[in-house]
């Protein structure tokens, strides 16, 4: 999304510190999840918690239903980073001991405790500014699109600067669309010039 940026490490580190509040395990396990799988927000927030947790044991991997999906073509299965693991096992702890009857299909991410509806889109974007207000991080570039961002470029970073396999962590149809994502900062514009 035009206008967001990445997060960097520093800055996913001070959030990290940051979480309080009855729902402070609800919000770090979103926060954490969307980071490690670059799911878009209305991926999240579309999830169940069969899609993570089964037979009383977290999966090793997430599934999003196709119809949640942007394009509507097919559905994800990914694996589950293990910073986002324990982000999801705390999350889980807690919402089942508020809701002892914790059904499989009920949203992974409630918009309050012992609702049965999902936190809504605004209420996503509503939590992470939060996070980043509480971390001091003010300004435009952060949204709900900033956890995505990150993502991508952790992965285009492991992928030593390749955009085809960057791509295909982010299921993009176009390197265009990846190209557009990774972006290329100011700084690292400048430090080039200067270095050449």
């Amino acid at each position: 999304m035009k206008g967001c940026r990445p997060l960097e490490d520093h800055e996913i580190a001070t959030i990290l510190t940051g979480f309080n509040g009855t729902m402070a395990d609800r919000d770090r396990a979103l926060f954490v999840l969307g980071l490690r799988t670059g799911l878009r927000i209305s991926e999240l927030l579309s999830l169940r918690v069969q899609d993570v947790f089964r037979h009383d044991k977290l999966l090793d991997r997430v599934q999003v239903a196709r119809r949640h999906c942007k394009g509507r073509t097919e559905g994800k299965v990914l694996p589950i980073h293990p910073q986002a693991k324990s982000a999801l096992r705390t999350w889980l702890i807690f919402y089942k001991m508020i809701t002892p009857d914790l059904a499989d299909t009920l949203p992974l991410f409630p918009n309050r405790l012992g609702s049965p509806k999902a936190l809504s889109r605004v209420g996503g974007w509503r939590v992470l500014k939060r996070l980043f207000h509480h971390a001091g991080l003010e300004g435009p570039g952060l949204g709900c699109h900033a956890l995505r961002k990150s993502f991508a470029a952790r992965m285009f970073k492991a992928f030593n600067g390749d955009l085809l396999k960057t791509q295909a962590a982010l299921g993009h149809r176009s390197v265009a669309s990846t190209a557009a994502y990774i972006g290329v900062s100011t700084a690292e514009v400048e430090a080039a010039i200067l270095a050449a």
